[in-house]
């Protein structure tokens, strides 16, 4: 292909000197040396490279060995006829532009030569300034066509690639990239790189940070077997309506298997962020792209990189999103040593914007994934204990219920029972009020056993011990009380000790009590504030602080706020802190109050399995 003529108009004509490109010839096929010797040098003194001939048979040897542009044929050969000739040339060279010299005016011969594809026809004798003036046009008309050629195959090449990226952004925007999809198409966006449909580099390589971010590794390449292979999928999809998702389809496997080579080079690539100065990790920590041309830039560039790359002219453009880096894309030309332009290179930053928007969506998705367990397990846990706040509530007041009637009625009846008893013993067993008396004694003692089962009932449960982690059971008790935190503007924070403190426990009456504790803190905080809970293992002990900022605990109420019968409006009715008591005692464990200038602050003493005692 013969590159555009920079400021070519058709007004101006082109100098001599950009008639002919590179290498490229002019032809003097005539069987008379006179002529052919005149023009040979007239045309040489016109700054025109010339190949003089007199034989037909000489002609095609030379059109194959030579970069021919023009080719003067003269009609009447000693060894062939012109005219004849003509065919030849035009079906195996169509870009070699023809002219054809005749001694005879006949205008019948000259109308065959053009519809046979000469470009024109002169009659000799005619003037050499004719002829150049011949030359000179059919060259300049001969540029033209290539520049037009050039300027349509951009056309096609720009619209392919608008229409490759406008696919990419609507298969980001109608599925989610997982893992699976993110690698299909960046595996696409590396094809689309190499393919001479697209930016035509040789090879691709993507190079991503680690998910520490502590390095910068090689996850994927492309290189010549694939480019092969994606050329004749790319030709296939624009002979059918073009489909990014069927050429992902269609390159995915053979790129993966015809690709071993350069994947694993890649993936040998490991360079360590803290290696600030490396241009890999430059480029994509300051968003700047770098071309590398015989080892050089304008940044240092490693010698193990083009080692590893066996390449010493390549492009190194960044990868990221808002915020933060992602990586960056290699290309080079290793194969056909092409020179790599700037138009490349800002075409090539074109692809790695689309591919940093697919991982970033990736990410993100991945991000949102993870936050959806959470939530599924979060919601999944208040399903499972959802009755506990019920059963607490209901327990709570069959125990203040528990406490007033043994509180009101016990005493009474004590006394009746005691009186009734002392009354029995004075009174003669014949007399007709002993079999009254009796009954009262009888009935006073069946009450005490009914108040006695019914506290009993309320306030002892069989215990089920097992080893279990305690911090679980720390954050699935203030789960269940968050709507009410959120309700009055409580915050909340958790400090719990590491590695996950194991205790023999049974886990509803532990629970009952970080879920008693924790209630009252909050109804102490009727305002809002800031509930604190902490661990940590020492000596065996596993001790948890649970503090909050509200109205903390009167001096007068220190003795009895462990009393079953004590209640405060904001502590509760009193049976809660008992059964706080009860069950930390059940476990071989003690608690605490200790005002704080702000708040109340609730120490929860509990002894560590033997197991978990000896790894703390």
């Amino acid at each position: 292909m013969i590159p555009p003529v920079s400021g070519l108009s058709h007004n101006i004509p082109i100098s001599s000197d950009q008639l002919l490109v590179g290498d490229e010839v002019i032809v003097i096929l005539d069987d008379d040396p006179a002529i052919r010797e005149s023009l040979h040098t007239y045309f040489s003194e016109q700054g025109l490279s010339v190949v003089s001939i007199e034989k037909a048979g000489d002609l095609i040897p030379v059109l194959e060995s030579k970069n021919v542009a023009l080719v003067l044929l003269d009609i009447g050969l000693p060894d062939a006829d012109g005219t004849n000739v003509l065919p030849q040339i035009t079906e195996k060279f169509p870009d070699v532009a023809i002219v054809m010299l005749s001694g005879i005016a006949d205008i019948h011969v000259a109308v065959d030569c053009m519809r046979k594809g000469a470009d024109d026809y002169l009659t000799k004798p005619v003037q050499f300034t004719e002829i150049l003036v011949v030359v000179r046009r059919i060259l300049e008309k001969r540029r033209l066509v290539f520049e037009n050629r050039a300027y349509q195959e951009d056309l096609e090449q720009a619209h392919f690639r608008i229409q490759f990226l406008h696919q990419m952004s609507l298969k980001m925007n109608s599925v989610y990239l997982g893992a699976i999809e993110l690698d299909e198409l960046l595996r696409a966006i590396l094809v689309g790189i190499t393919a001479q449909e697209g930016l035509r580099f040789n090879r691709a390589f993507l190079v991503m940070f680690d998910e520490e971010k502590k390095f910068l590794v090689g996850r994927m390449a492309i290189g010549p077997d694939c480019r092969e292979e994606a050329a004749h999928i790319w030709t296939e999809m624009q002979e059918k309506q073009f489909d990014l998702l069927g050429i992902i389809h269609n390159i995915g496997d053979q790129c993966s298997l015809g690709d071993q080579t350069v994947n694993t080079v890649i993936k040998s690539l490991r360079v360590p962020v803290t290696e600030s100065e490396h241009i890999l990790i430059r480029s994509a920590m300051e968003r700047k792209s770098y071309k590398v041309q015989g080892g050089r830039a304008s940044v240092p560039v490693s010698r193990e990189l083009v080692d590893l790359l066996d390449e010493d002219t390549f492009v190194v453009v960044p990868l990221f999103a808002p915020g933060h880096p992602l990586g960056v894309i290699i290309a080079d030309n290793y194969v056909t040593r092409q020179p790599i332009h700037d138009s490349h290179i800002s075409v090539l930053e074109l692809f790695a914007s689309q591919a940093s928007l697919a991982i970033e969506q990736s990410r993100l998705r991945h991000e949102m994934e993870e936050k959806i367990s959470l939530l599924e397990e979060v919601t999944r846990e208040l399903d499972e204990n959802k009755d506990l706040l019920i059963e607490s509530e209901c327990y709570s007041a069959l125990g203040q219920m528990a406490a007033q009637v043994v509180h009101v009625i016990r005493n009474p009846i004590t006394s009746i029972g005691g009186v009734a008893r002392i009354l029995s013993k004075k009174v003669d067993e014949t007399s007709e009020w002993k079999r009254f008396i009796d009954v009262m004694v009888k009935e006073a003692d069946r009450l005490e056993v009914s108040l006695t089962e019914l506290f009993d009932f309320v306030s002892h449960t069989e215990s089920i011990k097992e080893d279990l982690p305690l911090n679980p059971i720390l954050r699935r008790t203030l789960v269940l009380l968050q709507t009410n935190m959120s309700r009055q503007g409580i915050e909340w924070e958790m400090d719990l000790a590491e590695p996950d403190p194991v205790m023999h426990m049974d886990i509803g009456q532990i629970q009952q009590v970080f879920l008693n504790l924790f209630r009252n803190s909050i109804e102490a905080m009727a305002n809002g504030g800031k509930l604190t809970i902490t661990s940590l293992v020492e000596d065996g002990w596993v001790r948890v602080y649970v503090r909050d900022t509200g109205s903390g605990l009167k001096g007068d109420y220190w003795d009895k706020a462990k009393e079953p019968f004590f209640t405060t409006k904001t502590y509760g009715t009193g049976m809660g802190l008992t059964m706080v008591e009860r069950y930390v005692t059940l476990h071989g464990g003690n608690f605490s109050f200790t005002q704080q200038d702000v708040g109340l602050e609730v120490q929860v003493n509990l002894p560590l399995t033997q197991a978990s005692h000896e790894d703390s």
